[in-house]
């Protein structure tokens, strides 16, 4: 008997989950999925903590190549650029890299091993004492329509930075705290077509929506701390939340009526609630998150989600290890 479809979300926003899609070799572990792209081929690029950094898939799954083994000191964000080449962030080597997509280093923005002075100690926000340039710590990448690049600057700075196509620093804005403007660690970021752009203010618990120039436009806090956004053709805003389950640092507790659970989050551009999914029961149940950290959506709409399972309670047991690192959303046909 043929297994009925697992289908989450709500209205135009309807998805099939697809367990076990990916078709990793014998023996190939992700770890955890810290990134996620597609390109235009709706090749999927899977930037995780393992041994082999960026292993690629086709739609359904069939495993293609790897590369950057050595090449990171720990992988966290992945985007495809609109001149065809992949972006990895690389947090704790505080550089930004720019591949071809068989892995040929092609360009880096910010000294390895070098982080800007903003008197960050760790991984701790609080101890930012000024903002500075890049990068300290970086986490994601995003494009706008001319081909620049929006950089989020990150668990050790509390900026964004403006770059030029061929890598020439622009701009950068925010500064650490809670006020309007400010972020506690800006976690993820997206441009649309109108140059909105998007900021997941994580530890503040909101999206930020500027302008191109950094003029904040919108505060949504309609979330529980944001880890990436990703806007589609369409301009409709996905939101990876992480709950105050997961992955929280030793002085935080939850808030009153704070969203324990991950899930993940549909909006309009203007911040309306479109669709929601997850907290329903088991975090590693299909369709159900423990700690998404990055999602990606093909040119048919479906979505991929790569979760942070280890570092965010894994390994202090609070989920099981194979707990599921990397799960596809199908779109069902409206």
């Amino acid at each position: 008997m043929t297994p009925t479809p697992l289908i989450v979300g709500a209205g135009d926003f309807r998805y099939q989950v697809q367990p076990g899609w990916e078709q990793l070799p014998p023996g190939w572990s992700f770890v955890e999925v810290a990134g996620v792209a597609t390109d235009s081929q709706d090749r999927v690029y899977v930037f995780n903590r393992g041994e082999r950094p960026v292993i690629v898939f086709d739609r359904d799954g069939r495993f293609l190549a790897s590369w950057g083994e050595g090449l990171f000191q720990r992988p966290h964000g992945i985007a495809m650029g609109p001149d065809g080449a992949v972006y990895c962030t690389d947090d704790l080597g505080h550089v930004v890299h720019k591949f071809t997509t068989d892995g040929k280093l092609l360009l880096s923005l910010g000294t390895s091993g070098r982080p800007s002075e903003t008197g960050a100690v760790g991984f701790d926000y609080r101890t930012i004492r000024q903002s500075a340039g890049p990068f300290n710590l970086p986490t994601n990448v995003a494009f706008a329509p001319d081909g620049s690049l929006f950089i989020s600057d990150g668990y050790g700075n509390a900026r964004v930075h403006h770059f030029s196509p061929d890598g020439k620093l622009l701009a950068s804005w925010g500064a650490p705290g809670d006020g309007p403007g400010q972020f506690n660690v800006p976690h993820g970021v997206a441009v649309d077509r109108q140059w909105r752009v998007y900021v997941a203010d994580r530890e503040n618990s909101r999206v930020q929506v500027f302008t191109r120039d950094g003029e904040l436009s919108a505060i949504w806090t309609d979330v529980a701390r944001p880890m990436q956004v990703v806007v589609d053709r369409d301009g409709q805003v996905f939101v990876a939340e992480v709950g105050w389950r997961a992955g929280r640092f030793p002085w935080q507790t939850p808030p009153a009526g704070g969203a324990l659970a991950a899930r993940l989050s549909i909006f309009d551009p203007d911040g309306r609630l479109l669709a929601r999914w997850g907290g329903a029961g088991d975090p590693c149940a299909p369709g159900e998150f423990f700690a998404p950290h990055d999602l990606a959506i093909d040119s048919r709409g479906d979505l991929y989600v790569g979760e942070v399972v280890m570092s965010a309670g894994g390994k202090r047991g609070e989920v099981p290890a194979n707990c599921h690192a990397l799960q596809k959303f199908a779109r069902v046909a409206r």
